[in-house]
């Protein structure tokens, strides 16, 4: 039976992390950035990379020389590296590991063990509490409290699994099942089906006239690492990334039910139990029924089951109880974006600073996606990691750009740059570039803990440059391993109404940033909000869904999106 292609390519992705992780720590030039890219291009192929590497083609991927596509082969031969085990043997054991905590670095982690002989994360955890890590050369005992509170966030996000990475694991779940002749309905429920930013675990129902057949394949397919249960209704697998995934047989006449049961959040479940039980009914995973005669109201289909409870249909991304049974009874609940609605990626990298890909590419991928529009938001001169852009090399791009543009049909590519803010709020590209450039993304890339009011007000004095267009990712956050900066968004919400900047919602699946709540709270300040998926590659383009997933579960509609305007009105907004 084939191997789920999600699974595979990050198992190859994580082996070449870790080699780039352990190259940065031995203090290794170039290279670390080179396996980054690779892995970072794996991570997000459509496809089986064993299709790829069947074909003899692993070096037409982007990024792959001889050299890493050997390592790669030697992965899919073997299941594993010996260049990765050489590392491991010249560095201490779990040193590794404390990279992984936010703020600590290479050079960071070395020194501790150098210092202090801490090789894992427990040991750096005693070593912050007891005070020890404050009396090296650049450390204090605030860096202490900040190791503690990253080492609480690392722990946590072990127990979740980003939107972005699971989602395409068990779509393709669901598309196997989906081919069985044994299946007559299928969906995806729970946390994932809400579409929330990490979810612990996949549910997945089906209706089978031959749950054993359908069991029998489940419990089977290539990535189970592990049944932890096997029955008629209900089995349980751990695949081999440590994801969990529940499949529920259901009568046909109860599938309605339980898709609404399994998919709410509790919250919202316990208030429609709560109506259901004001009218004598029963509301339950089988039915909703009413409990003085006995009989079947609704269980079908889940439209049936609300509109029995005086209520519309209520979309899944807005099942948290947070207003939406109160907007329904009252027929005032949001007309969502579409996944289809948007026209334009509004934040997309090349191989100009550091995408993968070039911006004829980049163009061709977005508009074989129905695209009217791609902006090219290159960083920008101090951020050198990212190889970022002078003045002169902007103005360069914008002549290839205009060049492109001229060969191009019912597409066009919009110049761009994602300008860097720093300490006082300054930009690092001047006005008379900025000004020829169709938009400006500016946005917050160092400086993390500076106060609240420091870095509002950093952030506002850039807002106030008359040719910023967005603020991108607004409050830096990095989820499951980097918490937001302090800012106060109500301030830059109404400083932005005012001044017509938008602000973005970063659909890479690791920020989601604006989050579902901030875009909620932004609506209410008549904003416009600007979804970009940050693309470092031509796969990553695909990422706009999880943007339009949090917009959707910010009560966000087509007239919120920066991005649902065609290209003329695009240009009008973005010049008023």
């Amino acid at each position: 039976m084939a191997e789920l292609s999600q699974i595979k390519n990050r198992e190859v992705a994580d082996i070449l992390y870790e080699v780039a992780d352990l190259l940065e720590i031995k203090g290794v030039q170039f290279k670390p950035r080179a396996y980054r890219r690779a892995t970072q291009t794996i991570e997000t192929l459509p496809n089986d990379i064993t299709a790829i590497y069947d074909r003899g083609a692993l070096q037409e991927i982007p990024g792959i020389g001889a050299s890493i596509a050997a390592k790669i082969q030697e992965i899919i031969e073997t299941g594993s590296l010996e260049y990765l085990e050489e590392l491991r043997e010249e560095l201490p054991q779990g040193l590794r590991d404390l990279i992984e905590i936010e703020g600590l670095g290479p050079k960071t982690a070395l020194k501790l063990h150098r210092n202090l002989k801490i090789s894992s994360i427990n040991e750096l955890e005693a070593a912050a509490r007891a005070g020890k890590i404050r009396h090296l050369e650049g450390f204090g005992e605030k860096t202490e409290q900040n190791i503690l509170q990253s080492i609480e966030m690392y722990r946590s996000a072990q127990e979740r699994f980003l939107l972005g990475y699971v989602l395409p694991i068990a779509k393709e779940i669901e598309e196997k099942l989906s081919t069985l002749d044994s299946v007559t309905r299928i969906s995806l429920a729970g946390s994932i089906r809400r579409r929330k930013e990490t979810v612990g675990d996949v549910d997945i129902l089906v209706t089978s006239h031959q749950p054993a057949k359908v069991m029998n394949f489940f419990t089977q397919l290539a990535p189970v690492k592990r049944v932890l249960a096997k029955g008629k209704t209900k089995s349980t697998v751990v695949l081999t990334n440590n994801l969990q995934v529940d499949l529920r047989v259901m009568d046909e006449e109860s599938f309605g039910a339980a898709l609404q049961y399994f998919t709410g959040s509790k919250e919202h479940n316990i208030r429609l139990r709560a109506m259901a039980l004001e009218k004598n009914w029963k509301l339950s995973e089988y039915s909703l029924l009413d409990k003085e005669t006995n009989k079947t109201i609704a269980g079908k289909n889940e439209e049936e089951i609300y509109a029995a409870l005086g209520l519309s249909y209520i979309e899944p991304e807005l099942r948290e109880n947070r207003g939406e049974i109160e907007a329904s009874s009252r027929g005032k609940l949001p007309q969502l974006i579409h996944y289809d609605d948007v026209k334009g990626d509004l934040h997309v990298h090349t191989t100009w600073s550091d995408g993968a890909h070039s911006i004829a590419e980049m163009a061709a991928a977005a508009k074989s996606l129905g695209y009217e529009y791609l902006a090219i938001c290159d960083h920008s001169e101090t951020l050198q990691i990212a190889h970022g852009l002078t003045a002169d090399e902007l103005r360069k791009q914008m002549k290839e750009i205009e060049k492109l543009n001229r060969t191009l049909d019912d597409f066009t590519v919009l110049s761009g740059v994602e300008v860097n803010i720093d300490a006082d709020g300054k930009l690092d590209i001047r006005d008379d570039v900025l000004k020829d450039l169709d938009i400006a993304v500016a946005a917050v890339h160092s400086g993390f803990k500076q106060s609240e009011a420091k870095m509002t007000q950093r952030v506002l004095t850039a807002m106030h440059n008359d040719y910023v267009d967005v603020i991108a990712h607004p409050t830096g956050r990095i989820i499951n391993k980097r918490d937001p900066y302090q800012i106060d968004l109500p301030k830059i919400f109404e400083a932005a109404s005012d001044l017509g900047v938008f602000m973005e919602l970063n659909a890479f699946p690791n920020r989601l940033d604006l989050s579902d709540p901030n875009c909620f709270q932004a609506k209410d300040y008549g904003l416009k909000i600007s979804i970009g998926t940050d693309a470092h590659h031509k796969d990553h383009l695909r990422y706009m869904e999880f943007g339009v997933a949090t917009a959707r579960r910010g009560w966000l509609e087509k007239q919120d999106i920066l991005n649902t305007s065609t290209l003329n009105e695009l240009r009008a907004l973005l010049k008023s």
